[in-house]
């Protein structure tokens, strides 16, 4: 990993970006909202990668180390806000909902940049009021440390159609279902089905930011139909991969 840089103060921009363009590791002393009105973000922490379409914006604490990449042509908006301002968001990262407010909110108060004015202060608190922590954290996947899991990951992931049960995989990794059950309890704090369902949701959310049709993301994700993805979309999401994707 390149060197992290140290920033006291966290930008507050818009950036109109390519797909594939990213920020290297960073941290910064104020908390951050990362937020893009268009394509698929990702923002890497050190205990996983949370990712997002349009629906969800990513807090980010002051003090945490990240980086981020984008999916797609994306218009990403970073906004600072001291935490005086935030009073329903904690110290770890997390999803933030975005309504038909917070949405305008976070383009204007990106737009405005650096709060200078007295009415630009305004603004920037009336978004700290308004945010809050979704209830739907189905879009982030933990970082492993035990090998077992890294390598039944990469297994999973080499081949994402094939639906192998726990037992299967832990006969590759050498380790007992029983033993593979705990440790996703242990590292990810869920499920074996739990996850591969959020891997298969993040393969898919790249690949429709990629401009793949949703057949054939369905297909290559690992669901079992088109029908089923948009159900286990819309339930991550709150709207279809089409209402989001045309």
């Amino acid at each position: 990993m390149s060197k992290i840089r140290h920033q006291s103060v966290a930008p507050t921009e818009t950036r109109f970006l390519l797909p594939g363009d990213e920020v290297t590791p960073h941290v910064h002393d104020d908390n951050q909202v990362i937020y893009a009105s268009s394509g698929v973000l990702e923002v890497f922490v050190e205990s996983g990668t949370w990712y997002t379409p349009s629906v969800r914006a990513v807090w980010v604490p002051g003090g945490m180390m990240h980086h981020w990449q984008v999916h797609g042509v994306s218009t990403v908006h970073m906004i600072g806000i001291p935490t005086s301002f935030v009073q329903n968001l904690g110290h770890e990262p997390s999803l933030i909902t975005v309504s038909p407010l917070v949405r305008e909110l976070l383009i204007a108060c990106s737009n405005q940049g650096k709060s200078k004015t007295p009415q630009a202060r305004r603004l920037l608190q009336v978004l700290g009021d308004q945010l809050v922590a979704s209830d739907h954290n189905s879009s982030m996947l933990p970082v492993f440390t035990d090998l077992r899991l890294v390598r039944l990951q990469e297994i999973v992931e080499a081949e994402m159609s094939r639906n192998l049960t726990l037992a299967a995989l832990g006969r590759e990794v050498g380790a007992s279902e029983r033993t593979l059950n705990r440790l996703f309890r242990l590292e990810a704090g869920m499920s074996f089905v739990t996850w591969r369902n959020q891997l298969r949701m993040h393969s898919a959310t790249l690949r429709l930011a990629e401009g793949h049709n949703v057949t054939r993301v369905s297909n290559e994700s690992g669901f079992s139909s088109p029908s089923a993805f948009i159900t286990a979309f819309r339930a991550a999401f709150g709207r279809t991969p089409g209402s989001l994707y045309r």
